[in-house]
């Protein structure tokens, strides 16, 4: 596959796990790295970049996309580029900073394995 292709298909795998497979469960505790929500749902994204990306880049994705929702680096982010945090536009802010995060992180891993 082409950087591109695994690019689409990384992107169509992330929202998938991100929007279909994410229960309340986990989007509500996904935060902490102390709990297990976190594990499994960057676990299932592993699982799914496995369809795609050879197993240390679909493992580093995985790692990246925990470590993404503990939502620590978005909050450093938002702090540095002074972003809006608060309000409706705020909790809009955060969605698209977040998917955008996971986004890059799937294009960077498509351009070192293509």
């Amino acid at each position: 596959m082409t950087a591109v292709d695994l690019v689409v298909w990384g992107i169509v795998l992330h929202l998938v796990v991100d929007w279909l497979l994410q229960n309340e469960w986990m989007a509500t505790h996904k935060t902490s790295l102390r709990h297990p929500a976190g594990y499994i749902h960057a676990g299932l994204h592993g699982l799914a970049m496995l369809i795609i990306f050879p197993p240390l880049a679909a493992l580093s994705l995985a790692v990246a996309h925990l470590l993404i929702d503990t939502r620590k680096p978005l909050t450093w982010w938002a702090k540095v580029m002074s972003q809006t945090t608060e309000g409706p536009i705020g909790t809009a802010v955060h969605i698209w900073r977040d998917q955008t995060l996971h986004i890059a992180t799937i294009a960077i891993a498509a351009l070192l394995v293509a």
